[in-house]
């Protein structure tokens, strides 16, 4: 049975990939990386590597996209297949930059409770915002994660580079997946990716934010077991 790596988002951990690790199970050996330790792709690219078998398949979301983007530039030939959802090869704008810096500042000033309620309708569809399985959980998630990593996360993510020239290197049979409703990557930057990887596959799901693995988690589950037997 081959190997599969899931890489939560920013502010995520494990139970983001609840319903995916499960349902793939039988397919796959699963190993939920979540991206705490360090503040920069690099290490966190080098954290995955370290931990995985010699090849593997490979998916994140959003900063798990990130961090799976780096890891095909350090070792492409480990990775067996490649699925990224709800994310963006870009690197920040001047603006976003400037919100991160911010939102950190937030965070060291005691303020991160306040950051996760703030972000929340950016990141589901409005539809799901009061449900507890979804906005609840990622409340919860967020709270896990915590203050300090959260620091971490953002400062790996704003030096994140610009992942657009390495995209036609990718070999590897990849999805790309990103919800309807993805304000923070939206549809556009998910077909941007998918034009720039030799034959990748590009899906989008309706009624679905940017946390695509708790929003539509059937759909997301049977569209990456679908991906492992391609």
């Amino acid at each position: 049975m081959s190997a599969l790596i899931l890489i939560p988002g920013l502010l995520n951990d494990h139970r983001l990939w609840t319903h995916q690790a499960r349902g793939l199970a039988d397919q796959a050996k699963v190993l939920v990386m979540t991206q705490t330790e360090d503040d920069s792709l690099a290490a966190m690219a080098a954290r995955v590597l370290a931990a995985a078998p010699a090849t593997f398949a490979l998916a994140g979301l959003s900063m798990g996209g990130y961090v799976a983007m780096e890891i095909m530039r350090r070792a492409p030939e480990r990775v067996e297949r490649l699925a990224l959802l709800d994310t963006t090869a870009r690197p920040d704008t001047p603006e976003q930059t400037q919100r991160r810096l911010d939102a950190i500042a937030i965070a060291q000033a005691g303020g991160f409770d306040k950051i996760m309620p703030g972000m929340l309708p950016l990141l589901v569809h409005p539809d799901h915002l009061g449900l507890e399985r979804i906005g609840g959980l990622a409340k919860d998630m967020a709270r896990a994660v915590g203050p300090e990593a959260f620091v971490r996360q953002q400062n790996a993510i704003r030096h994140r580079p610009d992942s657009r020239p390495s995209l036609s290197q990718v070999r590897c049979p990849t999805l790309v997946v990103v919800g309807a409703d993805d304000s923070l990557t939206p549809p556009d930057r998910a077909q941007e990716m998918a034009g720039l990887i030799p034959g990748a596959k590009l899906v989008t799901i309706e009624d679905c934010g940017h946390l695509s693995a708790i929003e539509q988690p059937q759909a997301v589950t049977a569209l990456l077991s679908c991906w492992l037997q391609d």
